[in-house]
């Protein structure tokens, strides 16, 4: 009985633990788009290259060719490589959010502002 008891204590203990951390992730991520989004926005040359390759990506997206999409995803790969690791940034922190919570919307739409830089 004790050892159950001490493994509930446990468990309840360490929940709030997990969600701090949960938060300090999400601060976290949010900084790091902030940033990355801020290097990208500043920089006139990484904002067109930016733009180019959300341009790209949609493009690839509704290719049906697969020779052009490996074309595109080619050129794709080369402006990411212009862009730097801001880029990755970016990628890294859509790849970990989940789109679907508050927090992941909020970060995508850090993220997104970007593109208010880009021509239609």
């Amino acid at each position: 009985m004790n050892r159950l008891l001490i493994v509930g204590i446990l468990i309840i203990s360490t929940v709030p633990v997990d969600a701090q951390r949960q938060q300090q992730n999400v601060v976290k991520l949010k900084e790091d788009a902030r940033n990355a989004v801020g290097i990208i926005g500043a920089d006139k040359g990484k904002t067109q290259t930016y733009c180019q390759v959300v341009d790209l990506l949609g493009r690839a997206d509704q290719e049906k060719d697969k020779k052009k999409t490996k074309a595109l995803s080619q050129r794709i790969n080369q402006l990411q490589k212009k862009l730097g690791p801001e880029f990755v940034v970016l990628q890294n922190i859509l790849a970990d959010i989940d789109l679907k919570s508050p927090d992941g919307r909020e970060i995508a739409l850090i993220i997104q502002s970007l593109n208010q830089s880009c021509p239609e």
